[in-house]
């Protein structure tokens, strides 16, 4: 496509004097856009606004604080005339563990991220509507999206902004006003303390700049409402993912007991997940409908009760906080009923007393969490479980909606929470027990027109929620998040008070499992619930695509491949659970170069990873010579008869047949000498007879010609500490030496004894297909292939290369603890590979791992079970009864070839 003009635009950036608002205010003026490069430092704007009009750009400095939008907007209004596209990116940092956070350092945060988004976005929205057309891009973060140790203000204000995204998106599609997010890893002035200079290098602004520009253009990608992480030349969308859930009878049986009972159908996402992203993201009819089918629910043992334990409840005056109070009292908790209108709370309390529980009432605004908890230490001793309900709505048109609205809705939820959090924080640190429930809305997670203020607040409590289950795991302190939907809440205005199942006492069950005994595993959780329904609601992130970090970024190369870094559907999708978990696949990036592209951004090693070693880093720097391997149509031949193919089998053992060809695992041949050659005495007590062979991935990336001349080079890949031993992958690349077109890829991984304890780390990435564990179906085999191999077996299979006296020698094998020589568990691949592909035709990847020894003569049995375009398959010696390949798969190029090919 020609490249992207934005000659007659007007941008701003706010935070605009380094890092990524200086990569925005350059990449856009050197697309012809005017800039205003907005930062609280006069001499840093003033610089970034000197390199653009040197550059022959436009541009001018504005030093107002964000928060006052309108001072920021009116500069571009008095300088170019307009504004067309606004980047909220301005930010600090304030990090700190949460029981040493200042209330300051709270608020601080929320002042720049939350209030300057809202300032200058209110500020800007008139003139976008005026003229029918609007950009907004706005900042979230990783710690927003999974949460982060030390960060919960700034999880909770990245997070907000997803909301608040949302919610702008929602309400300005009429006007052509698009709002989208990002949560960007670059190097900048904030994240230059929390990461080494080598990690920096890699995660250039210039990476994530022409993303936004591929967004923000009229001609551009449509991200409206959309969320994206981008760095260091990788690009994913992220997206709700919400489990099918479980249903409940609403009567007296639907107890926390209840939900213990189905508590693995609640977070079960194997069976036919949804992937809701705007509101009604439910049907409620359909809710009330199913759940009314449900015989009287089923209670574990022993019941889930609350006897001595003090519970505080916010808002619990009426509706839903009121329903959360005598539901646990009903239980035996001590309840804390915290409402501003006393009349109120003391109604709930009078209600609890008269029925046999106790109950105190605190007459409070939320915002004051020591005065709450200070209630509770004086009636009742102590605390040991918070839940944040306290609320208010403003409903307004964005455009109408008053900084007073904006800062009470965001008091009253997320700052309250908050502080009382931060108030009950001490006492479970110190009982090292506490359970924390907090409130979230669809609105928070979908965003809602006309509530910008409330799905801001909304979002930011999951963010906070996230990170305060994350510093709290370790001192049995648990946090999780309740989406609820009772009442009018539904949708079903006045009729929801005659319908029985959408009362706010079936939202109770759930938020007090949650802060039960019972759950003992689940924190840092998100659940929705309604009419009897209850399902958990996690991130689905797409595949992504990652360009290469040694040639320059460009919107158009971003537009051109949006399908890609857009689809859910092409089983790339992953469920990043943590800020570490969604870096990782970023990080993996590091090492996408492209060939005569230069070395900028590129890293010693394509598979550096900041938790190496320094032994393993410095391994991994090490680039063996290339191999080469030439290889004619007889070499073919003997591998096809080495892993058992026969002379009734043409098309493998005739090379005049019309159907001539390698089988697809002849790809491990070429590669073996590259991968054997590969040094592994730097390990410590290396000694390779205590070497084994654990797992092989082989990719078939083109079509294998029946001769040819091939180069491989070798790298590692991953080395993992285990201890007693080192798990060692190496990454092997072949391909052909005169078009340099990559042919195939080999990961092996080996095990040598003896060799761990040198301090690197302990797990292993995902890393897809090559570490599936492919765990075979509950279900008979959809084939079965039996094959006695010969006596020679071993000793064919040596002339495809296979040097290892084990495997011909039974003086060596004796040595290795064996009655005589085995067959080389690679040849056992083969062998089960040319099964899968006669059973259900070609594939174009077969992963295995190495689980016991074949001796020359014995017969595989080889299981295979069909699931989606993955056939997964296990091998066994009839014999003995043993398994020898495991947690074995191979994905099928043609998902819909008929069992029995026509091989």
């Amino acid at each position: 496509m020609s490249q992207l003009s934005f000659k007659g635009h007007t941008v701003v950036v706010t935070g605009a004097g380094g890092g990524l608002g200086k990569a925005y205010s350059l990449l856009f003026a050197s697309r012809g856009a005017n800039v205003v490069v907005n930062d609280v430092s006069q001499a840093a704007a003033q610089k970034v606004v000197d390199e653009i009009t040197k550059a022959g750009g436009k541009a001018v400095t504005n030093t107002a604080s964000v928060a006052d939008g309108e001072a920021v907007i009116k500069t571009a209004i008095d300088a170019f005339g307009g504004i067309s596209i606004l980047l909220n990116n301005a930010g600090i940092l304030r990090d700190k563990g949460f029981k040493n956070m200042s209330d300051q350092e709270w608020d601080q945060i929320m002042l720049v991220h939350l209030k300057g988004s809202y300032s200058c976005a209110k500020a800007a929205w008139p003139y976008f509507q005026k003229q029918n057309f609007g950009r907004i891009v706005n900042t979230a973060s990783a710690a927003g999206l999974y949460g982060n140790f030390g960060q919960a203000n700034y999880s909770a204000a990245k997070m907000g902004l997803v909301g608040f995204t949302k919610a702008l998106a929602a309400e300005g599609a009429r006007y052509n006003i698009k709002t989208m997010v990002i949560a960007p890893m670059a190097a900048s002035a904030m994240t230059e303390t929390i990461m080494p200079p080598e990690m920096l290098a890699n995660l250039k602004p210039e990476f994530v700049a022409p993303f936004v520009l591929a967004i923000t253009h009229p001609d551009g990608a449509d991200a409206n409402g959309r969320i994206f992480e981008v760095g260091a030349g990788y690009i994913a969308e992220v997206r709700w993912e919400r489990s099918k859930g479980a249903y409940f009878k609403t009567d007296k049986t639907f107890t926390p007991s209840a939900i213990q009972a189905k508590w693995e159908q609640v977070t079960d996402f194997d069976s036919d997940p949804e992937h809701p992203q705007a509101l009604p993201d439910f049907d409620i009819q359909a809710k009330i409908a199913e759940s009314s089918k449900v015989p009287s629910n089923e209670q574990a043992s022993p019941e889930v009760r609350f006897d001595g334990k003090t519970v505080i409840v916010t808002g619990a005056g009426s509706g839903l906080g009121r329903a959360y109070a005598l539901h646990y009292a009903r239980l035996g908790a001590n309840v804390v009923v915290n409402d501003i209108n006393g009349k109120s709370a003391k109604t709930v309390v009078d209600a609890i007393t008269k029925a046999g529980g106790k109950a105190v009432a605190a007459v409070a605004s939320s915002e004051d969490g020591e005065g709450i908890v200070k209630a509770a230490l004086e009636t009742f001793g102590g605390v040991h479980i918070l839940v944040a309900n306290a609320g208010v709505a403003r409903l307004s048109a964005f455009e109408k909606l008053s900084e007073k609205d904006w800062d009470e809705v965001l008091a009253v939820h997320l700052r309250s929470t908050y502080k009382c959090a931060k108030a009950v924080w001490p006492h479970f640190l110190k009982q090292k027990y506490g359970r924390i429930v907090t409130m979230g809305s669809q609105a928070g997670l979908y965003g809602l027109p006309g509530l910008a203020n409330y799905a801001t607040a909304k979002a930011g409590i999951i963010g906070f929620t996230k990170t305060l289950a994350i510093e709290g795991k370790k001192y049995n302190i648990f946090a999780n998040v309740v989406i609820p939907s009772a009442g009018a809440a539904t949708g079903l205005g006045r009729a929801a008070a005659n319908i029985e199942a959408v009362k706010e006492d079936y939202i109770a069950p759930l938020v007090a499992f949650l802060s039960s005994d019972a759950n003992e595993e689940t924190t840092g959780g998100l659940f929705q619930t309604a009419a009897g329904w209850i399902a958990q609601v996690r991130w689905q992130r797409t595949g992504g695509h990652g360009f290469p970090v040694n040639r320059p970024l460009t919107p158009e190369a971003i537009i051109s491949k949006w399908k890609l870094i857009t689809d859910f559907n092409d089983d790339r999708a992953t469920n990043p659970g943590s800020t570490q978990e969604a870096f990782m696949q970023i990080a993996e990036n590091f090492g996408n170069t492209e060939e005569g592209a230069g070395s900028d951004g590129s890293s010693d090693s394509p598979y550096a990873d900041p938790e190496d070693s320094e032994i393993v880093a410095a391994a991994k720097k090490e680039a063996p010579e290339q191999t080469e391997f030439s290889y004619t149509e007889r070499d073919v031949i003997l591998y096809n008869l080495g892993v058992g193919a026969t002379e009734q089998e043409l098309q493998w053992t005739y090379e005049n047949h019309e159907d001539f060809a390698a089988l697809p695992t002849f790809g491990v041949i070429p590669q073996f000498q590259a991968m054997a050659g590969m040094p592994l005495d730097w390990l410590p007590n290396f000694n390779p007879a205590k070497l084994l062979h654990g797992e092989q991935y082989l990719e078939i990336k083109s079509p294998i010609p029946t001769s040819g001349d091939f180069v491989n080079e070798a790298r590692l890949m991953e080395v993992l500490d285990k201890g007693k031993a080192a798990a060692v992958t190496i990454v092997v690349e072949t391909k052909d030496k005169h078009s340099g077109k990559v042919v195939f890829e080999n990961q092996s991984t080996v095990f040598i004894r003896g060799s761990g304890g040198f301090g690197g780390k302990r797990a292993g990435k995902d890393r897809g297909a090559a570490t599936a564990e492919n765990k075979p179906p509950q279900r008979k085999p959809d084939a079965v292939t039996e094959e006695k191999t010969l006596s020679i077996q071993a000793a064919l299979y040596r002339l495809s290369g296979d040097t290892n006296p084990l495997h011909i020698l039974p003086e060596f094998a004796a040595v290795g603890g064996f009655d005589k020589p085995i067959l080389h568990g690679l040849c056992s691949m083969g062998i089960s590979g040319k099964h899968v592909l006669k059973a259900f035709g070609e594939y174009k990847d077969i992963k295995v791992r190495f689980a016991g020894v074949v001796y020359p003569g014995e017969t595989l049995v080889t299981e295979m079970w069909k699931e989606g375009d993955k056939v997964i398959f296990t091998t066994k010696v009839k014999e003995r009864g043993t398994v020898v390949l495991a947690a074995a798969a191979a994905t099928l190029v043609n998902p819909g070839t008929p069992l029995k090919s026509k091989l």
